[in-house]
């Protein structure tokens, strides 16, 4: 198989650059025009490549960056590493993928969850609450529930949007999951009113977390 490098890549990724989508990509935060679909195909044709995606994660063009994400090894990286990358991911969606693609399959993940979770930068903390919220979902097990309610009840408010959004997820995944913490999750995101007024698709559920635990619970009473 003959090596693909950074620069044939970053040619691609130019190629593709659409720039009604980099507008449209822009007003929420993510400064690239290329259509994540056609992204998904170029790192399916391209595979698995660690020292291709090291090499991408190191230019300042987001869409190598997302491509980077995808064709790294998650398990890989040490901890260091995905510490200055996370820094380094100032884009909404370089964020999510970093997160959600490489350290939650990392095996540092738990270690850099309470780090960051305390982390004074609110961008680096957004991602320890993310991985919070993925634990209360798939691994509870050690979590301090009431504790994790009372930082969100002190800190969710005034929070910088993307950590709110975070703290917020995980505010409704306790309710939804775990009954008995269900009525002061509601009752916490009743009183802090933490995006009631987020504009919500037809069909979809609102984040605000009373009402997306109430839905939650209504459809999995229903199934």
């Amino acid at each position: 198989m003959t090596e693909t490098t950074v620069a044939q890549v970053l040619a691609e990724l130019a190629e593709l650059e659409d720039p009604r989508m980099r507008r449209v990509n822009e007003k929420r935060g993510d400064d690239h025009g290329v259509n994540l679909t056609r992204l998904r195909a170029i790192a399916k044709r391209i595979r698995t490549q660690q020292e291709l995606a090291v090499g991408l994660w190191e230019t300042d063009d987001t869409a190598a960056k997302l491509l980077a994400l995808l064709i790294c090894r998650p398990k890989a990286f040490g901890r260091d590493e995905l510490d200055t990358m996370v820094r380094q991911a100032r884009a909404p969606k370089v964020h999510d993928w970093l997160v959600n693609y490489v350290v939650r399959k990392n095996p540092h993940a738990e270690e850099l969850r309470l780090a960051w979770t305390a982390d004074p930068d609110p961008e680096v903390a957004a991602a320890g609450w993310a991985l919070t919220a993925d634990r209360v979902v798939k691994n509870p097990e050690g979590l301090d529930l009431d504790a994790l309610l009372d930082a969100i009840e002190a800190d969710m408010k005034d929070a910088p949007d993307r950590l709110q959004w975070a703290m917020n997820t995980c505010l409704g995944h306790i309710g939804i999951h775990h009954p008995e913490h269900r009525a002061r999750a509601i009752g916490i995101g009743e009183r802090l009113r933490v995006l009631e007024d987020y504009p919500t698709p037809p069909n979809c559920t609102s984040p605000f977390a009373p009402v997306w635990i109430a839905e939650m619970v209504r459809r999995h009473n229903e199934g």
